[in-house]
C-alpha cells in the first residue's frame, strides 16, 4: 500500500489529518521543492504551490522536477509530477500577497527568496508561516536548526530578514529554519545535501504543526 509505512509511524488517526490539511507553498526552489516532495509522499497533497520561474540548467544540481525540464514553468512542471497540487504561476510581491485569500489554508510555507515580499509575508500572517533561509554556500545540514528568529547567527539571509522586522517594529515570537554554519563563498555555490535538508526540515516543521493542531 502506498501510505502503508506512513501510517504505520503515524497512526491512521494523524494521517487522516495529512489528508485533510490544506497548505501553500510559496517558492518551489532548492529548498520549496524538497519540502513539496517529502509532504506529498506523506499524504500532504492538497497543496497550492506558487512561483514565477522557469527552470534554468543552473538548477540541475539542486531542484526537483528540473530534469527534462529546462526552460519550463516550474509549477507547471511539477503539477504534472505531483497531480494533485494546484499551480500558481505569478511574481510573490506585496501587493500580490495583500490581495490573496490565505485563510484557506491551515499553514503557509515560505521559501521565498526575496527580503521586500518575505517580511511583509511574516508581518502579516506570521501565526500560519513556517518560514526557512536559503541554503546556499554550506556542506553541513547538521548545522540546520528551527529557532527564534531573533536568536539566529551566522546567517546573512536571515540577519536582512530580522533587521528589516525590527525596523517594521515587528517584535513577534516568530521561528524560522536556518543554518549555523558560517557561508563557505561569496557567489551562491549550492550542495543538495544542505538545500534538500532545508527543504525536509520544513516538512518536518510542518507535519509536527499537523499532528499538534486540534481538530
Amino acid at each position: 500500500m502506498k501510505y502503508d509505512r506512513t501510517k504505520k509511524l503515524f497512526g491512521e488517526e494523524n494521517f487522516n489529518k495529512f489528508t485533510k490539511a490544506k497548505i501553500i507553498l510559496l517558492g518551489v526552489g532548492g529548498v520549496g521543492s524538497f519540502a513539496l516532495d517529502a509532504l506529498y509522499r506523506t499524504g500532504v497533497t492538497d497543496i497550492t504551490i506558487v512561483d514565477f520561474d522557469t527552470y534554468e540548467e543552473s538548477n540541475l544540481n539542486r531542484q526537483m522536477g528540473s530534469e527534462g525540464n529546462i526552460g519550463k514553468v516550474k509549477v507547471e512542471a511539477l503539477a504534472q509530477k505531483y497531480p494533485k497540487v494546484t499551480p500558481i504561476h505569478v511574481k510573490i510581491t506585496k501587493e500580490w500577497i495583500d490581495n490573496f485569500d490565505f485563510s484557506q489554508f491551515d499553514y503557509i510555507l515560505d521559501a521565498i527568496d526575496d527580503v521586500t515580499p518575505k517580511v511583509h509575508l511574516i508581518k502579516k500572517h506570521y501565526t500560519k508561516v513556517i518560514s526557512t533561509s536559503g541554503g546556499a554556500k554550506r556542506i553541513d545540514p547538521s548545522k540546520i536548526e528551527y529557532l527564534s528568529i531573533w536568536k539566529t547567527y551566522n546567517d546573512p539571509f536571515i540577519r536582512k530578514i530580522r533587521t528589516e522586522l525590527k525596523a517594521q517594529g515587528f517584535k513577534k515570537k516568530f521561528k524560522v529554519v536556518f543554518s549555523s554554519e558560517e557561508p563557505l563563498c561569496i557567489e551562491k555555490g549550492s550542495f543538495e545535501g544542505v538545500t534538500g535538508s532545508f527543504g525536509l526540515m520544513m516538512a518536518s516543521v510542518t507535519i509536527k504543526k499537523l499532528l499538534n493542531k486540534k481538530k
